[in-house]
């Protein structure tokens, strides 16, 4: 894949299109760029001699991770998600070689040697679709829920991820997710000044089909207005495209919340990804401010803007008191409108989101869109918010029924994120070893 025109792009529209574009070439291109500007004075903090003093917890991030002003989690800037297919003849007769396992832990424990695990070094996670357990002819246990993914809204027909597993890259440096993954395949000699102990191409192979990046900070949607879709419009500053802030702290689950309580794969955790394209040019050019809050948030969010330009008047919560959440029908009926937050929100258990989202923009396939990546402690809870996302009981219009009508699921898919220490090809019965 050639490389992104470097005169026509911004420093960051540049790395953001490396990032993208992945490979060895594109880490060449973005290492040039540091030392063009001297970052190199600026190093990457190295990893812990100890892999095992890290937490069992492989999503275990927010702890690694900075708060901005409102005490909201801030994610890291650049992600990739690298899809993974088992080499053949890895996988014999539903076992595989404990050798092989001990080759992914050993390629793995290599990023975090070489990376401290923050959002300046590198965050990471291994899932594992219901089609790999598939290949191993045992059942998962009861205390796991992992169905295949499915559509989950009528008229949708989003591609299912059918391979085997998914590498969450994430770091608020582009050179570090492109050097990480290259470094497990065997294309880099060190990473990080580490020199890897294995790599993962003899056990897995990449589906560069399947290859998905993006991004969230402040700012960065609207430097792709050179993007199809992308309208003028977005505001300068929104970390998101649809113009608002995310990942409100009161209105995500807790990492505890999420973590699957009992049973072999304890400390581990369920996530699901739905990418999907976004209509911008609609949201933007058709609706005014007002009717955009409406949407995101609640009626009565725009009515008392309570929101702000990007969602900067809200602080650590979306602002969906029990009265707006009880509000909802009354609303669809009465308003003829309802918003995304709104509807979501009556998933809640006890007052308590179920889902951690840790989404992020993209522009794959040069369209904008986002990686609803979320985690749950099952997949179900997913499905709850989806089906009350969707407000089929509620008597409204589809252009007024949230953020619907401009979201469209390409794709889709479950996994298991096992504790760390499960991590490498785990068994379906981790209590038997074949």
């Amino acid at each position: 894949m050639s490389l992104p025109d470097r005169s026509a792009l911004s420093r960051r529209e540049y790395v953001r299109a490396l990032v993208a574009t992945g490979g060895a070439t594109a880490l060449s291109a973005c290492l040039e760029l540091s030392d063009s500007e001297n970052e190199d004075e600026d190093q990457v903090p190295a990893g812990v001699d100890d892999p095992s003093s890290l937490p069992e917890r492989q999503h275990a991030w927010d702890g690694s991770l900075p708060a901005d002003g409102d005490e909201n989690v801030r994610p890291a800037a650049h992600h990739v998600l690298v899809a993974l297919s088992l080499n053949d003849g890895v996988e014999n007769g539903g076992g595989i070689d404990p050798d092989v396992r001990e080759t992914v832990e050993n390629a793995l424990q290599t990023l975090e040697r070489a990376y401290e695990r923050s959002n300046d070094g590198l965050l990471f996670t291994m899932g594992y679709t219901p089609s790999y357990f598939d290949r191993l002819e045992e059942p998962l246990p009861e205390s796991v829920d992992l169905p295949e993914p499915e559509p989950l809204r009528e008229g949708e027909t989003p591609a299912l991820d059918e391979f085997d597993a998914l590498l969450h890259l994430a770091s608020d440096r582009p050179e570090v997710v492109l050097e990480a993954e290259e470094g497990l395949f065997g294309e880099r000699e060190s990473v990080n000044g580490v020199e890897p102990e294995a790599e993962l191409s003899g056990v897995f192979d990449r589906e560069d089909d399947r290859r998905r990046t993006g991004f969230v900070g402040d700012g960065l949607p609207a430097e792709r207005t050179d993007i199809p879709g992308v309208p003028e419009t977005v505001p300068g500053d929104a970390p998101f495209f649809m113009g608002f802030r995310s990942g409100f702290a009161d209105s995500q689950a807790s990492e505890d919340r999420v973590t699957i309580e009992s049973g072999p794969f304890a400390g581990g955790t369920t996530q699901q990804v739905s990418s999907m394209e976004i209509n911008l040019e609609q949201w933007f050019d058709q609706e005014n401010h007002y009717q955009r809050v409406s949407k995101l948030f609640s009626p009565k969010h725009a009515d008392e803007e309570a929101v702000g330009e990007v969602g900067e008047e809200l602080g650590a919560t979306n602002g969906l008191t029990d009265e707006r959440i009880a509000a909802t029908e009354d609303d669809a009926r009465g308003r003829g409108v309802v918003g995304h937050a709104q509807k979501a929100a009556r998933a809640r258990e006890d007052g308590e989101p179920p889902l951690l989202r840790r989404d992020f923009n993209t522009v794959d396939g040069d369209r904008p869109g986002l990686h609803f990546l979320s985690l749950q402690r099952e997949i179900a809870d997913f499905v709850r918010v989806r089906e009350a996302m969707n407000g089929t009981d509620l008597d409204v219009a589809t252009a007024n029924n949230g953020i619907l009508h401009y979201l469209f699921v390409d794709r889709r898919g479950n996994y298991l994120v096992p504790p760390r220490s499960l991590r490498a090809l785990p068994p379906a019965d981790p209590g038997d070893d074949s």
